[in-house]
């Protein structure tokens, strides 16, 4: 339902998905027909070539803040940068890669979009619904599967799937229950 009381149907890989709701920031959204418990679109991720120059563009041209930042370099990955815009609450994760990563990998603009991240209540199970369903499998290097627990939290885990056309959705969870309120950072 829209605002107004409207209903409308998403539909995804042909199949309908009732919906109902009002899909107004701060206001309740229930939808049935996914996969997965509790769970929320955390952010989307970016490669960038260079850090420095992308972090300006993004916190002096549109105003973006950062939140998190971290660097995995030591155990095969990049370092990543995590913005917020302070009026939407939408976030964006600057990922950069430098040459000996087995992820630094050349691209073409366009294909700069890294992944899109979803917090999970349950990661295992989430994960094991989703390649059930037809997610394709991500292989990651052991020492990154659990990159972040160092910097934010002892018990955060990842994993990736890959959507049919081949993009990579994160998924990770967190001690915490997913509450009501989206967190300022991850």
């Amino acid at each position: 339902m829209t605002k107004d009381g409207a209903r409308f149907d998403l539909r995804h890989d042909g199949r309908a998905m009732e919906c109902t709701g009002t899909p107004v920031h701060g206001e309740s959204f229930s939808h049935e027909g996914y996969v997965g418990g509790s769970m929320y679109l955390s952010y989307f991720g970016i490669r960038v070539t260079n850090l420095s120059r992308s972090l300006e563009f993004y916190t002096k041209l549109f105003g973006l803040k950062e939140v998190a930042r971290g660097d995995n370099t030591k155990i095969g990955g990049g370092v990543f940068v995590l913005l917020k815009d302070p009026k939407s609450g939408s976030k964006l994760e600057l990922n950069w890669y430098p040459v000996d990563s087995v992820y630094g990998s050349s691209y073409v603009p366009g294909e700069g979009l890294d992944h899109i991240s979803f917090r999970v209540d349950n990661l295992a199970e989430t994960v094991k619904r989703l390649e059930s369903a037809g997610a394709g499998h991500v292989d990651l290097i052991e020492s990154l599967l659990e990159v972040r627990s160092q910097a934010f939290s002892d018990s955060f885990h990842v994993r990736y799937v890959k959507d049919p056309d081949g993009l990579w959705l994160e998924l990770y969870d967190q001690p915490e229950p997913i509450g009501d309120s989206i967190p300022e950072a991850y």
